[in-house]
């Protein structure tokens, strides 16, 4: 039987006033690929988010390995192995590319983790690798998603959270970033990805939610929601 590692139930979000988030439930098994798919501005990122701990929730619980952690600090949840990949990469532009990936052994269990963490990032990107004292901001869109990517991985994540890792990409760098997903999770890591490409998203994934307005509408194996009609109608224009 399949170890749940995260599990969120009932789970409301409002953004002051506004509500964005009604009554989500969504459970992520240890090892699989679980994919969030939906529009732009449907609460994917608000979701993500409130997981690391940037949002708090109104209702509703969030519990990782067991342990609600829902009133927990956003860095006391990277300490217990959620790590975030922001959209956007976030990265420090005018650091050089080691100096970024650095920046990720937050915690001491990381920086103990750092030399062996570094062969495991150059192994899967091996591209930074070669770019190691250029700075940041010199780096193509691919490199510097893949930088970012890379710094997450140097945290030492149980459930790494991607949030829209490929938006901006070309459809061939994009290709390339979906392979990596593959590559993090043969090495043992959890991922939770929000993504737009709903196609992609739900081919990688070993189950997948489709959110709308807030709400999970849909939810399933990833290859088996792509034959769902009403998905292929609002996502692939079928």
């Amino acid at each position: 039987m399949a170890e749940t590692l995260l599990r969120i139930d009932a789970l409301n979000v409002s953004h002051g006033d506004l509500p964005v988030l009604w009554d989500v439930n969504v459970g992520v098994d240890k090892g699989d690929i679980v994919s969030v798919v939906g529009a732009n501005g449907a609460g994917k990122s608000t979701l993500i988010n409130t997981i690391s701990g940037l949002h708090t929730a109104i209702s509703g619980s969030i519990a990782f390995a067991g342990e609600r952690i829902d009133r927990l600090p956003a860095h006391r949840r990277v300490q217990l192995g959620i790590v975030q990949v922001p959209e956007g990469r976030r990265l420090f532009g005018f650091m050089s590319v080691l100096e970024n990936l650095e920046l990720g052994c937050y915690t001491p269990r990381a920086r103990l983790s750092r030399n062996r963490s570094l062969e495991q990032v150059f192994a899967i990107l091996p591209r930074l690798q070669d770019r190691l004292t250029q700075l940041a901001v010199t780096l193509s869109g691919g490199e510097q998603q893949m930088l970012a990517i890379g710094r997450g991985l140097m945290a030492c994540p149980r459930l790494l959270l991607l949030d829209e890792p490929t938006l901006g990409l070309s459809p061939m760098i994009l290709n390339s970033v979906f392979e990596i997903v593959r590559q993090i999770n043969r090495q043992g890591v959890t991922v939770l990805l929000v993504e737009q490409n709903v196609q992609h998203a739900l081919s990688l994934a070993n189950r997948a939610y489709a959110i709308e307005n807030g709400r999970i509408v849909l939810e399933g194996p990833g290859p088996l929601l792509l034959g769902d009609e009403r998905l292929k109608k609002a996502y692939l224009g079928a």
